[in-house]
């Protein structure tokens, strides 16, 4: 598949909105926050929104949750709706499902979910992602010599679902694996890395 130029527009298909996932809390890595991380400059969470962006996605979404307060105060957000989630240490999973809440009402034809954690994953993936969009119905991801990853795509129709399923660190896992064969899979490979910033040794991906 042909990536999209990095910097399309979000105007090509305004109906295809971006959703950052930035709330946990980094437990792994001693309690600091990853969208507080800095890389090339800046906070992690505004390289991930940038991504969004960059990728094609518009409007893009932002779910916060530890240390919610600070990264308002140190982020640079301006343009993106950001939603804080009080239960964010239930995992991501109720994250997704205030993302998702939070587009029901935007009229988003689909949405691109990115992970803050993921900084490999640029506006590359992101567009050729966001190309895979058909209907409200359609179901896409990123793949990795063939191994499914992120970021994913998830038509307007099947977000009530995808919520219903959304717990504890699953996100919509449970949701993809019964729903495999409608998934269309995007090889990424040749233009990003679907490494986690995890642990204290993946720290060294940052710049």
């Amino acid at each position: 598949m042909t990536s999209n130029p990095l910097h399309s527009s979000p105007s090509v298909n305004p109906g295809v909105a971006g959703l950052l996932l930035a709330a946990g809390g980094g437990r792994r890595l001693g309690g600091r926050p990853k969208a507080l991380l800095e890389h090339r400059g800046g906070l992690l969470v505004d390289h991930a929104a940038r991504v969004l962006r960059d990728g094609g996605c518009g409007p893009v979404h932002v779910v916060l949750g530890a240390a919610a307060d600070e990264v308002r105060a140190r982020a640079e957000l301006s343009g993106c709706a950001v939603t804080v989630n009080p239960e964010w240490t239930e995992g991501m999973g109720s994250s997704l499902r205030a993302g998702l809440a939070a587009l029901a009402g935007t009229g988003a034809d689909a949405v691109v979910v990115l992970l803050v954690d993921q900084p490999g994953i640029g506006a590359g993936a992101v567009a050729r992602v966001r190309s895979a969009y058909r209907s409200r119905t359609s179901l896409a991801a990123a793949s990795y010599a063939g191994e499914r990853g992120h970021p994913v795509m998830f038509g307007a129709d099947l977000w009530a679902d995808i919520s219903a399923g959304a717990v504890g660190d699953q996100g919509a896992r449970a949701y993809l694996r019964e729903h495999r064969d409608a998934i269309t899979l995007v090889e990424c490979s040749d233009v990003a890395q679907a490494y986690d910033i995890d642990t204290a040794e993946d720290l060294s991906h940052l710049e």
